[in-house]
């Protein structure tokens, strides 16, 4: 979490895991901003010279705050003015290789003289001296024992042991990175991730909290992805870990399991017998990267709080498709820091990036009704063609969707936990708007919303209406059928558990049933 300074005005604190993002940049331009890679520092070090340099600077600056060399023979003998002058020694190499640098970091980006999109926080400036007490002891114990419980796993005891041992692995050869740092029930859930009943839950325990990670890594040897776009294992897997670490886990709905559990419904949509063999290796590439970052750096709030907030992302992206601009751009950010396509031409890079921006952009819930219609539209008149390449982009940005919000259409057990999850979160925004004495948003405040009331009117108005078309463009798939008869079950499951109803339940309710009658009569018609 970003360090917080000041009050609502006030700037974020660049996290030093990433890079930021340039607020002088309207989001409505063509190319979306100026992609010029700027100087990056660490602690003071710039992180542009070449490794000897580099080196140099480590060394100096260690010496410095040590008082001495770290060499034995030398331990009394190194002062600020040596560090200074290996210092200016790094500067002067770092003056030579200049040239050298601009050049490569032109051909990482694509573009000249624009600048590189950057990765930064996204949490709410809020002081955090009004939280600290509800949530500081809590969030500090458990990122200890979530650290510790990591690197001690059984996993990476057993992987470290077979190489101390001189145990190689059990085909050297092999792109399966992870085949000795997850065994027995983790590597068996991996064998069934393509089943409408797989459990994220229990993949994330058995791996460690590393689902998203695992799962990815597993998909894109599935598919043949490192071979197909040449694709460095090392920038890849790091890449993976980026995207992993910049979800947050105090949030209860977005995080990371969110996002593999998402990654393993596109992968399952990816297969439907219609669409598996028209996609090229590059839409499967893009649906699969765009599933795993839809919602990185989530703050766990959602759009109208931000802008209510007068938050910097509501600014830098004026109030449209905040969060979604944010996922995007966070993405961008982390491919090109990762150097992940650095050895693509850059036209690939660059539309690579636009179409995952595309992708994601499409989550945003505000313009379900858009798709929707555009979705129908096509079903209508009978005009898909997958083998026309924006076709098939339209398909995904459907796919991604259904992904995104297909929870209602897991069996009742791993729904209704995603059920409570998200409405947890709902409501912890809830008691925050109420601390800042801000209007309350719908469907945030638990004292009136409740978890049945809130998941049977999201299935009528948002779920049912995107899945029975959904169904009617994979028909006959058996996936499809599972997923609405899951959905009838589990609304009629919240329906049961609804206690007496409120006004604000009785609204939501009278949304649900028109929504319900909308759609009786879009049966009717076809």
């Amino acid at each position: 979490m970003p360090v917080l300074e000041g009050h609502w005005g006030s700037d974020l604190r660049m996290r030093d895991s990433g890079l930021g993002v340039c607020p002088e940049e309207p989001p409505g331009s063509p190319e979306w901003g100026p992609l010029r890679t700027p100087p990056v520092t660490c602690g003071g070090l710039s992180l542009t010279l070449e490794l000897p340099a580099l080196i140099r600077q480590l060394r100096a600056a260690w010496r410095a705050r040590k008082g001495g060399p770290c060499s034995r023979e030398k331990r009394h003998g190194s002062t600020w003015g040596e560090a200074e002058k290996e210092v200016e020694e790094g500067k002067h190499d770092e003056e030579n290789s200049c040239a050298h640098l601009e050049a490569k970091s032109r051909l990482n980006t694509g573009h000249a003289d624009v600048l590189l999109a950057k990765r930064r926080g996204s949490y709410p400036p809020i002081d955090l001296r009004i939280l600290r007490n509800s949530i500081e002891s809590g969030e500090t114990e458990f990122s200890t024992k979530r650290r510790m419980k990591h690197l001690l796993s059984f996993q990476r005891y057993y992987h470290t042991s077979r190489l101390l041992r001189g145990l190689a692995p059990h085909d050297s050869g092999s792109l399966y990175l992870l085949d000795d740092d997850y065994l027995g029930q983790a590597a068996h859930m991996l064998s069934k991730v393509g089943t409408w009943n797989f459990d994220i839950f229990l993949f994330d325990r058995l791996t460690n909290g590393n689902s998203l990670v695992t799962l990815m890594c597993h998909l894109f040897n599935i598919y043949d992805l490192i071979h197909h776009f040449q694709l460095d294992i090392v920038k890849l897997h790091g890449f993976f870990g980026m995207v992993q670490k910049d979800y947050h886990s105090q949030n209860p709905y977005h995080n990371a399991i969110h996002a593999a559990d998402v990654t393993q419904a596109m992968y399952c949509y990816l297969k439907e017998p219609k669409l598996a063999d028209q996609l090229t290796p590059l839409d499967v590439f893009l649906g699969l990267i765009a599933a795993a970052a839809h919602d990185v750096d989530h703050p766990g709030v959602n759009q109208p709080f931000l802008i209510k907030t007068r938050h910097h992302l509501a600014s830098l992206y004026q109030n449209t498709s905040v969060l979604e601009s944010h996922h995007w751009r966070s993405t961008v950010g982390m491919l090109r820091e990762s150097g992940l396509l650095a050895h693509l031409p850059a036209e690939i890079t660059r539309v690579i990036e636009q179409q995952l921006g595309s992708l994601i952009l499409a989550t945003d819930i505000c313009r379900q009704n858009e798709f929707l219609l555009t979705f129908r539209e096509h079903l209508d008149n009978q005009d898909l063609d997958l083998l026309d390449a924006s076709h098939r982009h339209f398909i995904l940005q459907i796919a991604l969707k259904c992904a995104d919000v297909c929870n209602p259409c897991r069996s009742w057990e791993l729904s209704r936990q995603w059920g409570e999850r998200v409405c947890e979160e709902f409501h912890k925004q809830g008691e925050l708007e109420k601390k800042f004495d801000l209007e309350v948003s719908p469907q945030c405040d638990h004292k009136v919303d409740s978890v049945p009331a809130i998941q049977s009117g999201f299935i009528s108005c948002i779920a049912e209406p995107l899945f029975e078309e959904w169904n009617l463009f994979t028909h006959p798939s058996l996936l499809s059928q599972t997923m609405l008869d899951h959905l009838d079950k589990n609304k009629a499951h919240w329906i049961r558990l609804l206690k007496p109803r409120t006004l604000a339940e009785e609204q939501t309710y009278a949304c649900a049933e028109s929504c319900d009658a909308e759609k009786g009569e879009r049966k009717n018609i076809t």
